[in-house]
């Protein structure tokens, strides 16, 4: 027990007078730091000039990390007869319609991504004061409402990151493992902030990105140059 708290103490040493690190130097410092007995999420939040209690300050989209998450995503969908058959052949991994419903609705929650035919919305609807909460709706805007719910699936399960401002405008998502190679969290990171960038509403002013960090799940944060992070 005191090697780990002595590792924690030597990491969080090695932060200290450090900060707006280039991509590259911010992820060797945090991969390199990572002291929990798991392989940590390398986990990115972005401070916004926006305020999405105002429609049109809103930051929400959807983007693909080049390298993938790294992480095992449990899929739901809701569909029924052909479209359930193929979202179970395209590797979902719980399909159904009132059954799932009900399922949701006793507080059993198991999956990371909810997708949902046209059709079926009428009835996801009932759940939103649910999913809404915990960013599980299915919104058309990010592809999670769709005929198409193959690549709907093959998607979510290949590295398709969804991301949406909180109230205080924050952006915040996994981008990798800090097994990773530092090039591929680097890549991860700089396809990650493109999209957020190319996300920037209509009502937002001024500085719109305005810090960009980076941490382990356990680990603490460092900030990354916002020059370097939006460089392609």
């Amino acid at each position: 027990m005191a090697k780990i708290a002595k590792k924690k103490a030597a990491g969080r040493a090695a932060f200290e007078g450090k900060s707006n690190l280039t991509v590259e130097d911010a992820v060797k410092l945090v991969k390199g730091n990572a002291s929990a007995r798991f392989d940590e999420t390398v986990e990115i939040a972005l401070n916004l000039g926006v305020d999405p209690r105002h429609a049109d300050q809103m930051v929400r989209g959807v983007v693909t990390l080049p390298a993938g998450t790294g992480k095992d995503v449990r899929v739901a969908v809701f569909a029924r007869g052909p479209k359930a058959d193929e979202a179970t052949a395209a590797g979902a991994d719980i399909v159904g319609a009132e059954d799932l419903m009900e399922t949701i609705q006793s507080g059993k929650i198991e999956f990371d991504r909810c997708i949902a035919t046209p059709d079926m919305m009428p009835l996801v609807g009932r759940l939103g004061k649910i999913l809404g909460p915990r960013n599980l709706m299915p919104n058309p805007k990010v592809g999670t409402v769709t005929m198409d719910v193959t690549a709907a699936v093959n998607n979510a399960k290949g590295g398709e990151v969804q991301f949406k401002a909180e109230k205080a405008g924050v952006v915040h998502a996994g981008i990798g493992k800090v097994s990773f190679d530092e090039d591929k969290l680097a890549q991860n990171l700089r396809a990650f902030v493109d999209a957020v960038q190319k996300a920037k509403p209509s009502g937002a002013k001024g500085t719109y990105m305005k810090k960009v960090s980076i941490s382990s799940t356990m680990g603490p944060g460092v900030s990354v140059d916002v020059v370097s992070a939006t460089a392609n």
